[in-house]
């Protein structure tokens, strides 16, 4: 957890804006690590690699699950009032790109953050998301895009 927390967490805020919804993820995340079978990973890369992709689908599917609920007007009346209020409101360039690279399509977004963030190269994606290596670049590129217009 200490080498790969920061990378791990980083996704977690990625995908949420609730510091909540993240720590959620993240226990999440290192509690399939913790019931994995370790002796699988060839080398700490390839564990990074896993950790960060299982941290991703543990996201996604706290997302999904998340949009089935009902939300009780209360709950969504009390997200306006949070969100209005300017100490929430992103304070930096930095939050505005996390805020940018959350509304992106889930392909992108994925792949342009281990781009970007951790230094993957597009084979390396491509090999962790499962998915050719052309698709990877495309992605990459359409991510590219798609956050230079949210952020303009």
């Amino acid at each position: 957890m200490e080498r790969h927390g920061d990378a791990v967490w980083r996704v977690c805020v990625l995908y949420f804006r609730s510091h909540i919804d993240a720590q959620d993820a993240f226990q999440d995340a290192f509690l399939k690590y913790a019931l994995s079978d370790q002796m699988r990973f060839n080398d700490d890369e390839h564990r990074k690699a896993w950790l960060l992709r299982v941290t991703a689908n543990v996201c996604k599917d706290m997302l999904k699950a998340a949009s089935r609920r009902a939300v009780s007007l209360e709950s969504s009346c009390a997200d306006d009032a949070m969100s209005n209020d300017p100490a929430t409101q992103p304070a930096s360039f930095e939050s505005e790109v996390i805020d940018a690279m959350r509304g992106l399509d889930d392909p992108p977004r994925t792949p342009l953050y281990l781009s970007l963030c951790e230094g993957y190269t597009a084979p390396e994606i491509a090999n962790m998301v499962d998915a050719p290596v052309n698709t990877v670049y495309s992605w990459i590129a359409r991510g590219k895009k798609q956050l230079k217009e949210a952020l303009s």
